[in-house]
């Protein structure tokens, strides 16, 4: 699977993914993603962000909205014209760019030369064939001590093909430790699907570390009692929220 492909199938979900999230995310966004990822970041005014794989551009939205500049992309136009749309009022503060999460060199040409405060990516990572090239540019982009907050599905707990026990209560997880590709039914009620990578930690944090980075934060969010539709998912969490640091020299 290379990126064009993957580029392909994103755009037909377009429509559906940006119906799904709408102007403020959907529940998952809500409740898990946002506010772990808000943690993580420490907002501050003014500070110059990349949101990377910005998807219909809710959470650059969110952003803008507490005084930060934002330089948003994604590898789908149809995905960023819905996000130029829901981010109509708040365009003084986000530029929007059709970019290629794999392409380092498309990666360096974004926010022209000017470093930023810190980088996001909510549920994304986990969609690119290769991550590598991702990791290198935010290093280079970064300003020293800049933050990267990612957010993924937890690898440990959503393998291809895990299960519920026999009484639901919890989950049997298969084949942790090799990375592989597979399909996926993301955002729609359709037969349409897109494809994930599975990493295990070890990988996906070596390439992190590989590329410079630090780990210095982590969140595992759950949801509430009674706010999912499966109790497992109180005690078990579906996503996985990392901030790595690009340390002072």
């Amino acid at each position: 699977m290379n990126s064009e492909n993957n580029k392909y199938l994103w755009e037909a979900l377009a429509d559906d993914v940006n119906a799904r999230m709408g102007v403020d995310g959907n529940d998952f966004h809500q409740k898990l993603i946002r506010p772990a990822t808000l943690r993580l970041l420490n907002l501050q005014p003014n500070e110059h962000i990349i949101d990377i794989a910005c998807g219909n551009g809710i959470f650059a939205r969110y952003l803008a909205a507490h005084d930060v500049d934002v330089v948003a992309f994604d590898f789908s136009p149809k995905l960023l014209a819905h996000a130029k749309d829901r981010c109509a009022d708040y365009l003084d503060h986000i530029s929007f760019s059709v970019a290629d999460a794999t392409n380092y060199d498309q990666l360096l040409s974004l926010g022209e030369g000017k470093p930023f405060d810190k980088a996001v990516a909510n549920m994304a990572v986990m969609g690119f064939p290769q991550i590598e090239p991702l990791f290198r540019a935010v290093y280079e982009m970064l300003k020293s001590n800049g933050v990267f907050v990612f957010s993924a599905v937890h690898p440990c707990f959503q393998t291809p093909g895990r299960g519920f026990t026999e009484d639901s209560s919890g989950l049997i997880t298969y084949n942790y430790i090799e990375s592989k590709q597979y399909a996926y039914q993301i955002l729609t009620t359709t037969d349409k699907y897109a494809y994930h990578w599975h990493r295990p930690l070890q990988e996906l944090l070596g390439v992190a570390f590989n590329a410079g980075l630090v780990m210095d934060g982590i969140e595992e969010p759950v949801y509430g009692k009674g706010e999912c539709t499966h109790a497992v998912w109180e005690k078990v969490p579906l996503p996985i929220v990392l901030r790595v640091r690009k340390l002072i020299k």
